[in-house]
């Protein structure tokens, strides 16, 4: 229901309508966004599983937070340009059924992560191992959550 109202909407009517450039510029546009998301997503997951120690995490938090972040926004904007051009076509898909929980798991688990003391502490001060560790537990649930979002997402066009 929710998914043949977006493909009736304006953007699904403006999707189609405006001519093949505009899906592929809209597509360019999620690939970017996903790339930057991604892209610094796993730098900075690795990072605090323990790669590159000698790399204050502070360095990299300070520009990849925002990046992550805006490219977050532009993946979640784009994509759902994407998703109203054909949305009846992906119903029953179960990659989407994958995708968007691993989507919405990826979000939840940045917004935690950005609220413990742990991620706080970064411009202020050495954490603790003990605040390392709940960093990695963070960083692995979003290493995995982001790898389920970007491999179900690419599957869905093989369904």
């Amino acid at each position: 229901m929710i998914l043949q109202w977006l493909e009736s909407s304006a953007l699904g009517h403006l999707m189609r309508d405006t001519g093949p450039w505009t899906y592929a510029i809209v597509n360019l546009a999620h690939l970017l966004g996903i790339a930057a998301l991604f892209g610094t997503v796993l730098l900075l997951d690795l990072r605090m599983l323990g790669l590159w120690r000698r790399l204050p995490l502070v360095t990299l938090t300070t520009i990849g937070a925002p990046l992550a972040g805006a490219g977050f926004m532009l993946a979640v904007t784009s994509g759902l340009g994407l998703l109203s051009a054909n949305a009846s076509d992906y119903v029953g898909n179960p990659f989407m059924l994958i995708k968007f929980p691993a989507i919405a798991l990826g979000a939840a688990n940045a917004v935690i992560m950005q609220r413990t003391a742990a991620w706080r502490a970064l411009p202020h001060r050495q954490t603790t191992r003990a605040e390392d560790r709940t960093l990695a537990v963070l960083a692995a649930i979003s290493l995995a959550s982001w790898l389920t979002a970007v491999t179900a997402g690419r599957m869905v066009g093989y369904w």
